[in-house]
């Protein structure tokens, strides 16, 4: 004996069986990508430029809490392993205001994995700010004198392969 199902009801089971499949192919598809990415990366050096654009008058206050509240902290992760290199680069002229940056973060990671593993760097900051209440005010006070920040994977180009 058939039971009689409504159009409304099997539009909306249809729908659920679409939504269902449309979730499953796109969890498999962040998945290949991560894969991807750490197999692309697995021995390879992973660089990453971060972008930061300070309120007018407060480049100067920005990189003096980066040098003090940030900066050691990525030194410590360059001794762990983890990062093989940080540089901060600037502007040597100005550009239009919707183009500026005040201050370029280069880090290059270990490889793509360590990159984006969520690290936590809880102890490191105990150890490196034992002040913890002055530590935390001070990086309020570096994200509150931000225009913009923006991060940038970057990769070479090889221009001589075909």
């Amino acid at each position: 004996m058939q039971i009689p199902i409504s159009k409304a009801k099997r539009r909306l089971a249809m729908a659920a069986i679409g939504l269902a499949a449309l979730l499953w192919s796109s969890t498999i598809g962040v998945a290949a990508r991560q894969g991807g990415m750490a197999a692309e990366g697995k021995d390879q050096p992973y660089v990453i430029e971060y972008y930061y654009k300070a309120k007018w008058g407060h480049a100067e206050e920005f990189l003096t809490l980066f040098k003090n509240n940030h900066y050691p902290l990525l030194k410590k992760e360059i001794e762990l392993g983890r990062m093989l290199k940080v540089s901060m680069a600037v502007p040597r002229y100005h550009t239009t205001e919707d183009g500026r940056w005040d201050y370029r973060v280069t880090i290059v990671f270990k490889n793509a994995a360590i990159a984006n593993d969520n690290f936590d760097s809880a102890a490191l900051l105990k150890q490196l700010y034992p002040d913890q209440e002055t530590y935390k005010k001070e990086e309020q006070r570096r994200f509150e004198i931000l225009e913009a920040h923006w991060d940038l994977p970057i990769k070479d180009l090889d221009l001589d392969a075909r």
